[in-house]
């Protein structure tokens, strides 16, 4: 009779989660920074086919590192149910908030349930309608959620650029400013120029939909 092979609970979570964090640690890093006129999201990503900034709905932006086709799954999901709130309800009752709970009920079930947890870590911003402060949500690939303000950063090198731009940020800056401390706080992470810069931003005074990509050639270099 074969004796089962037997983990302990502590030591398959622990397993489990630097699995995540290895995975998550080989993408490329992500930020979200407040500025004046809105929230800026940036990632480094020289591709121009594969994004990892999207928007989720009116007011409600998406950003993902890790495994593409696992955020890519809960991008698509989020989408879905935020169109879904909306047209049952009404437009405002899809918030980041709401989303930001779901996702991190399902990754905490992945990552408890299933053999592989999912290797990714997301951001979710919303722009809010008066101007005031604007929310910042990061859910990990274990189902923690994480309420963040000014500016936020995911993906593995999340603690270097967050102390970066704690001393880079300032209250009411530009879009040229904010892109310029988001550029620098990724040089004095990486100890490297960027290969390519993917930039979106949710912004009052473009409708409804706050959500738009920007070229390079709006921005002067940083």
């Amino acid at each position: 009779m074969t004796i089962p092979f037997y983990v302990a609970p502590e030591q398959l979570v622990r397993d489990k989660a630097e699995f995540a964090r290895k995975g998550i640690a080989r993408g490329r890093s992500i930020v979200a920074v407040d500025y004046a006129d809105g929230v800026m999201l940036l990632a480094e990503n020289p591709s121009t086919a594969l994004h990892k900034i999207s928007e989720v709905y009116d007011r409600i932006a998406f950003a993902g590192v890790g495994r593409y086709n696992e955020f890519e799954t809960l991008r698509k999901a989020g989408i879905r149910q935020a169109d879904l709130m909306g047209y049952l309800y009404s437009r405002d009752d899809a918030t980041a908030m709401g989303l930001a709970t779901a996702f991190s009920q399902t990754l905490g079930v992945i990552f408890i349930r299933d053999p592989k947890p999912f290797e990714v870590e997301i951001l979710l911003a919303e722009i809010s309608e008066d101007g005031s402060e604007h929310k910042l949500f990061r859910i990990t690939y274990d189902g923690t959620l994480y309420d963040e303000r000014r500016y936020v950063a995911i993906g593995g090198k999340a603690e270097q650029l967050t102390e970066a731009l704690e001393e880079l940020w300032s209250e009411g800056m530009s879009l040229q400013q904010a892109f310029d401390a988001g550029t620098e706080a990724f040089r004095r992470a990486e100890g490297r120029d960027s290969e390519g810069w993917e930039v979106g931003v949710l912004e009052q005074g473009n409708g409804r939909r706050t959500f738009r990509r920007l070229d390079l050639s709006e921005l002067a270099s940083g």
